[in-house]
């Protein structure tokens, strides 16, 4: 009777020592699950997928250009004509909504369609003003004998505004399309520096205030030609979002159907000129992808 007990004693204990082995086993086995990463949120204007928003005010400056008119009784050339920009006094109408298309204005709509390289919509609102009083090379026919007799040994006095007044002021508009590629130059904790460089080509959509011969004024919107442009930033941006932008581009413009008469008439002009610009204003980037 007593070996029976000591060996039941030992199969009980064997028996007990594998089931806790067996657990222990199992309990080893089990898979701890891995730490899920910690996205960090991107450096701004760096990432595919961010977006930034632009408003900004800009100066201009031109190259002499010729201008040709062409229309009934008259086909002539002004050459190498001189032209401005036409800033607005500084005041309320800088920040005013309801005033913003008054002064020399810039927008900007960007998107990242790769790491570092943005497409950019843009909109440049300058103002081109012939100035007045010069003299300038006429060459060409004009059959009113009014203004025929304004040419004098082959010039043609400006400061009589009788003969024409040119300005693209509502405005000289440049609607364009962008490529941006952009390099963080400082990052710290609340502030980065964002250079960027790129180029641009976009339409002419001027409104032109033209009168040519005491005809009534054209002052109307249209497409008048193309644009191209080349263009480097410095973008500030304030914890992570704000953004304060400085800008400069020189590009290249050509317009061959500049409205000079009202009623769908005949007559046109056409120029082209190399442009300089410097803009500087405020903006918004972000992401569109959440980040822990």
């Amino acid at each position: 009777m007593k070996k029976l007990l000591v060996v039941g004693l030992m199969m009980s204990g064997f028996a007990f020592g594998q089931i806790k082995q067996d657990t222990l086993d199992k309990e080893y086995k089990l898979e701890v699950a891995p730490l899920k990463e910690k996205k960090q949120k991107p450096n701004p204007l760096s990432k595919k997928g961010q977006v930034f928003v632009f408003f900004g005010w800009n100066r201009g400056a031109f190259s002499n250009s010729d201008i040709h008119f062409t229309g009934n009784g008259y086909d002539f050339q002004l050459n190498n004509v001189q032209a401005r920009d036409k800033p607005t006094k500084f005041g309320i109408v800088y920040i005013d909504p309801s005033w913003f298309t008054v002064t020399q204005y810039n927008f900007r709509l960007g998107y990242f369609i790769k790491d570092n390289l943005a497409l950019v919509l843009g909109i440049d609102h300058m103002k081109y003003v012939m100035k007045q009083d010069q003299t300038v090379d006429f060459s060409g026919t004009i059959s009113d004998p009014k203004y025929a007799g304004m040419v004098q040994n082959g010039q043609v006095n400006l400061a009589d505004t009788q003969f024409l007044t040119f300005e693209h002021t509502d405005g000289l508009n440049y609607e364009n399309l962008g490529l941006e590629k952009y390099k963080n130059l400082i990052h710290k904790k609340n502030i980065d520096l964002v250079w960027s460089y790129g180029a641009g080509i976009g339409v002419m959509f001027p409104k032109s205030n033209i009168k040519l011969f005491g005809n009534e004024r054209s002052d109307r919107f249209h497409v008048a030609g193309m644009g191209t442009d080349l263009r480097t930033s410095l973008n500030m941006v304030f914890w992570k979002n704000w953004m304060i932008r400085a800008e400069a581009k020189a590009g290249y413009i050509n317009m061959w159907d500049i409205k000079t008469t009202l009623n769908n008439k005949p007559d046109k002009a056409r120029q082209d000129f190399v442009f300089g610009q410097v803009l500087a204003g405020v903006g918004y980037t972000f992401n569109t992808k959440k980040y822990n």
